[in-house]
């Protein structure tokens, strides 16, 4: 394993909301515009209601943490300028019927192509790239990493309530994101020709419209040399962040030397990663997950301390085995972005409330 060509780095993207309502506001053009007069470049997403955050490549958990924290502080204090505020949040918990599509060509051609896809397309989450030599070892480490996806959702899960009520699910997200053609988790790939045959299959029957669409929730960046990991929501904290994008450089790390010591990926059947992931969005972190290697029914949390234990070696190499330990810890006491929001929600049945925690959580501890 080498800790050192294995670079982390980070999107969080996030909801405009209205400060007093709590509704999405279509003002991403304004807060870029205000974030870059201070030399913060920030990502306008398909809606005018979100806004994109990319840190720089990271050898460390502390230097990213550190930068993510910045960020999150900045871009709040640029929306609260243009009357805004952030939250990070999978998808609002009060929202129009139909969110503005950003007026760029590429995003008008894709509300003409897919409709109502676009208009609805609110949902926020959170990419983890990490470096790797070539696209050949970036299709095949996302075949290792296929089992374990469900399990990064269960533990961000964020998005249990919308439009005013709660959904029964922890990552309302999760549901509504695979409705597009290309989302949700990746086939198994033999080589990196096996990915491009199907790529370009789908861009043929007009599935995606270009690369970028390939919305896996692993997949080779067609914009770094990384391997990209895009399966969860936007986690509620900045530290629930950090704590996911050193998860999975561990996996990455675990997956590249199976893969160097001729240990194969395990080939599991679509519908069963599709049950596996399904169990995950219902109960995120309170209640049972679906192993979809083993096939064995088990409680969530049970399925990620086998994750922690599964990274163990790589989480020494890197020197962040206390972080991990410390910091789940503490996300599985508290609970995930879900367990407050519903939390919120019921203490008064007041949809303001859960704004104010997300908006609270959004900033706890960027100090």
């Amino acid at each position: 394993m080498d800790a050192t060509s294995a670079t982390v780095g980070v999107e969080e993207e996030f909801i405009l909301v209205d400060p007093g309502t709590g509704s999405p506001v279509a003002k991403n053009l304004e807060v870029a515009r205000t974030a870059k007069a201070i030399g913060v470049e920030l990502q306008l997403e398909l809606t005018r209601c979100q806004i994109e955050t990319n840190t720089g490549v990271h050898t460390g958990t502390a230097d990213l943490l550190k930068e993510l924290s910045k960020l999150r502080r900045d871009v709040a204090a640029c929306a609260e300028q243009n009357s805004a505020r952030i939250l990070a949040v999978a998808i609002p918990p009060t929202m129009a019927e139909r969110f503005p599509v950003t007026d760029t060509p590429r995003y008008q051609r894709i509300e003409n192509r897919f409709g109502m896809l676009a208009y609805e397309q609110g949902l926020c989450g959170c990419h983890v790239h990490i470096g790797i030599p070539d696209r050949e070892t970036a299709v095949q480490v996302s075949n290792y990493l296929r089992p374990w996806l469900p399990v990064y959702l269960a533990l961000t899960a964020n998005s249990a309530v919308y439009r005013g009520v709660e959904t029964g699910y922890a990552s309302w997200r999760s549901i509504l994101w695979r409705r597009w053609p290309s989302a949700g988790p990746p086939p198994y790939f033999a080589s990196h020709n096996d990915y491009d045959a199907m790529v370009d299959m789908m861009m043929s029957s007009g599935n995606i419209l270009d690369t970028k669409m390939v919305y896996w929730d692993v997949r080779p960046s067609e914009t770094f040399p990384t391997v990209e990991v895009r399966v969860s929501d936007i986690p509620a904290t900045v530290t629930e962040t950090a704590l996911l994008a050193t998860l999975v450089r561990a996996t990455v790390m675990m997956a590249q030397d199976a893969r160097e010591h001729g240990r194969p990926a395990p080939r599991v059947p679509a519908e069963v990663l599709r049950a596996a992931y399904w169990n995950a969005a219902r109960f995120g972190l309170d209640g049972d997950g679906l192993d979809p290697v083993a096939r064995r029914v088990a409680p969530a949390r049970m399925l990620v301390a086998d994750l922690l234990g599964y990274l163990r070696p790589a989480l020494e190499e890197l020197g962040e085995q206390a972080f991990v330990d410390d910091t789940l810890a503490a996300v599985l006491h508290r609970g995930n972005g879900a367990h407050r929001q519903l939390a919120a929600l019921h203490r008064r049945a007041e949809i303001t409330d859960v704004v104010d925690e997300l908006a609270g959580a959004t900033l706890e501890e960027c100090l």
